[in-house]
């Protein structure tokens, strides 16, 4: 990138980068998946099974092993099992992305050096990997689910609503973190150890009602709180979300996003110079 030429930070302008790149983010994300996978026996298909050996680890484990229930009445013994799974998917998604992104840059010197390359578009194509995994986590989830409950809440289906905040905070914690790896390369040693302390501050393992009350709403602090809770009332128990606190969350994420964006857009001039 010339250093001499502007850029743009406006909020229109990353997503007039996402639509105007929406095909070069597609083919390279779909790279990137076939890629993870290539020269393995089954090749695309231990995306499936990965996420399906998990889920059963986790119900023999918990259901069996700790006789674990999950405080909802029910007498299940599977519940717990589904219930952090899905706490699983959400933390997922984000610790993904966030433990990858100091490597973005990094790792794409050619993109930096030698060749017209619209960088802010990295954590597109590490987000689009990332969402198929995620969605083929939720097929598990949800085949899981119906075999062993007999039942499909349509509430499942606003679930989208619940992720486009997540997207959107992941995606400028990502364009944030990708830009200090370049000047910091510490970031990546940071990362992996906040991803993993959030694991545990988030109601990934516990229902956020085993807390003292006092607690309860110090936790939502955690944007990760919100989407677990409420990913786990439209999918498990047909619950509709909190539309107030679905608004609230997206505001919030949309300034995220955008200011990751922003600063991502205004230290990439230097990135030449440092790598």
């Amino acid at each position: 990138m010339n250093p001499y030429t502007s850029v743009s930070l406006s909020p229109r302008q990353m997503l007039k980068s996402l639509v105007i790149n929406r095909r070069l983010i597609y083919q390279m994300a779909k790279r990137e998946v076939i890629g993870r996978y290539r020269g393995s026996v089954l090749g695309l298909a231990w995306s499936f099974f990965n996420p399906l050996i998990m889920l059963v680890v986790y119900t023999f484990v918990f259901s069996i092993v700790f006789k674990a229930r999950w405080q909802t009445g029910s007498d299940s013994k599977t519940e717990f099992a589904l219930a952090l799974f899905i706490g699983m998917i959400v933390h997922g998604l984000l610790a993904e992305c966030v433990n990858r992104a100091p490597s973005l840059i990094v790792g794409n010197v050619n993109y930096v050096k030698k060749v017209i390359f619209p960088l802010e578009v990295l954590p597109w194509i590490a987000m689009g990997a990332t969402l198929f995994h995620t969605l083929i986590s939720l097929m598990v989830w949800g085949m899981f689910f119906i075999l062993v409950n007999q039942t499909f809440y349509w509430t499942a289906l606003l679930l989208p609503l619940l992720f486009v905040p997540l997207i959107l905070f992941t995606m400028g914690l990502t364009w944030f973190l990708a830009s200090f790896g370049v000047y910091l390369r510490d970031v990546g040693q940071i990362t992996g150890v906040f991803t993993m302390v959030l694991l545990f501050m988030s109601p990934v393992f516990y229902p956020i009602s085993n807390l003292p009350e006092r607690i309860q709403p110090l936790m939502y602090a955690n944007p990760l709180t919100f989407i677990i809770e409420q990913s786990r009332a439209v999918l498990m128990w047909g619950q509709l979300p909190n539309w107030e606190g679905i608004f609230i969350s997206l505001l919030i994420s949309m300034v995220v996003a955008w200011m990751g964006f922003a600063w991502f857009q205004k230290t990439r001039r230097g990135f030449a110079d440092v790598l």
